[in-house]
């Protein structure tokens, strides 16, 4: 006897769909039985995980979108709304490294900047999808944030803020929603495997004077796996999340770190 799936024929947008984690979620998502909707900057490897939906015998399109400019989430979700009438899950997962650097030289142009992508982006998304989901009384969206929200990472002082800001948001904007039917959830992850960790370590280790090998040992010594964290295995978390498998969670902050942060 064949697995229900999870998500079968539900609309969800993922926003920075291209790569990383938002790929690795596009692809769980249509393996769930979903329609997927992948939207952010980067055209090409958009194109390239819509492909890979489609080859799951999922429908899929493509959205260009930038966090940044107000008016660019608004058309880019029409345009979603436009391709399938409905959009039933968000996973709101476009976010940027930001600077790397001791608080007191990160320049204010590139702190606003990693607010602006971060929270700003994800609270303009969230905004978009929210009427229709109140309308129709039913819908799921899931915030990716970071363990470093919760965890000092030195000279990481820009992420770390932003991304305690959507444990906030998500924890008040599901009492704002569920009398409407709604359930609003965040994922913590620890260090996930990718190029954005490439970068990360890169940068940790030039400042600190440290090999990369010593940079990542930093970020995962206090894992009881001793390990980074898979692309699928946050994907397998918003999946659930995502699906009515949570329908009587709402407003959590389910780290998938590795044991890293287990309150």
């Amino acid at each position: 006897m064949s697995r229900a799936l999870r998500l079968e024929d539900k609309v969800v947008l993922v926003t920075g769909g291209g790569r990383g984690i938002g790929k690795a979620v596009a692809i769980r998502c249509a393996t769930e039985g979903a329609h997927v909707i992948v939207a952010g900057r980067s055209m090409d490897s958009l194109h390239e995980t819509a492909n890979e939906v489609r080859r799951k015998n999922r429908q899929a399109a493509v959205v260009a979108l930038d966090l940044r400019d107000e008016n660019s989430v608004r058309l880019g979700m029409a345009q979603a709304r436009d391709e399938f009438g409905v959009i039933d899950v968000l996973v709101a997962n476009s976010g940027i490294a930001g600077p790397t650097a001791p608080i007191w030289e990160i320049n204010p142009s590139d702190w606003a900047d990693t607010f602006a992508v971060n929270v700003t982006g994800t609270f303009l998304c969230c905004q978009e999808v929210l009427p229709d989901m109140v309308e129709r009384r039913g819908g799921s969206i899931v915030v990716i944030g970071s363990m470093t929200g919760k965890r000092p990472l030195i000279n990481r002082t820009a992420y770390a803020a932003s991304k305690m800001a959507l444990v906030g948001m998500v924890r008040t904007a599901a009492a704002d929603v569920g009398p409407h039917g709604i359930r609003i959830n965040l994922i913590s992850p620890g260090p996930v495997v990718g190029e954005r960790l490439d970068e990360v370590v890169s940068d940790q280790a030039a400042l600190r004077g440290i090999s990369e090998e010593a940079a990542i040992h930093a970020l995962t010594q206090d894992s009881p796996l001793g390990r980074s964290v898979m692309p699928d295995d946050v994907a397998g978390a918003v999946a659930f999340l995502a699906s009515d498998d949570a329908a009587s969670i709402t407003g959590e902050d389910l780290n998938v770190s590795c044991g890293t942060v287990s309150y």
